[in-house]
This record gives structure tokens, sequence and C-alpha cells, in this order.
């Protein structure tokens, strides 16, 4: 079993320690769902798997904290357009060190205004960026593994 392998069993078995879930281990997750699945599968995959570790590891859903529709999705859309812009790496921790542009957590107020990141609504439901639309790649994703 590969550390992609063995941290998405981790992750999804909710034995990934709290205490070392960041920014990083997002990305990573995003990364490795988007390799193995379509966009929408990942997506789906993601959602169920924060969700039932957020409720598992008792994360009091605020806010600004818990679970958050939009910024889910925002973060798979860039990581998803890094993949297809510049292709796919050997692990999730090649893919993170190789994308520097990913490991700033406040790269979505690019995106979204910070009235709209504090709406109640942006936790529950996807909205569209508010200040300029994600980027699209003319390239295709890379094929699955």
């Amino acid at each position: 079993m590969t550390e992609d392998e063995k941290f998405v069993a981790e992750f999804e078995a909710c034995r990934w320690p709290l205490e070392q879930w960041h920014h990083k281990e997002h990305i990573k997750l995003a990364y490795l769902y988007l390799r193995r699945h379509p966009f929408d599968e990942a997506m789906a995959k993601m959602r169920e798997a924060l969700k039932k570790y957020i409720v598992f590891h008792g994360v009091p859903d605020e806010p600004m904290r818990g679970y958050h529709e939009t910024m889910t999705q925002g973060w798979m859309r860039l990581v998803y357009f890094t993949m297809c812009e510049y292709g796919p790496a050997e692990s999730a921790e090649a893919f993170y060190e190789r994308s520097p542009q990913l490991s700033q957590k406040k790269a979505l107020r690019l995106f979204y205004s910070a009235e709209l990141c504090a709406a109640a609504r942006g936790k529950t439901e996807y909205v569209e960026p508010d200040l300029t639309a994600f980027p699209r790649s003319r390239k295709k994703m890379p094929p699955l593994i």
C-alpha cells in the first residue's frame, strides 16, 4: 500500500488525527480523489468524507468552522485546474510541493469577497465567486488512475 493509499484509508476511517488535519491534507485529499474519479464523483466523495470526519471528531458547526460547501468546491476546482494545467505527480505530497499556489490558505480571497465567505448560504450550498471566476483550463484532465 502506498503512502497515498494509507492516507486516504486513514482519513476515510476517521483515524487521521484531528491535530494533523490542516490545509495541506485537504489539498492532498482533493488531489487523490481527483486522480481517481471524475470531478463530480470526486466532489461527492470529498463532501461525504469531510462531513463524516468532522462529525466523528466533534468539530462544532459554526459560521467559520465545520464543513463549508463553497470553500470545499472552490478548492476542488483550483486543484482540478492545477492538475489540468501542470499534470499529475508521482504522489499527493509531490503534487502539493510543486504547486505552491495551492499552499496559500487564503487564495480563495482572490475569488470571493469577505462578505460572501462569511454568508451562511455558502456553508450549505455552492455559491459562485463574486470577485472573479475560477480559471478554466484548455487542457484535458490527465487520465484517471
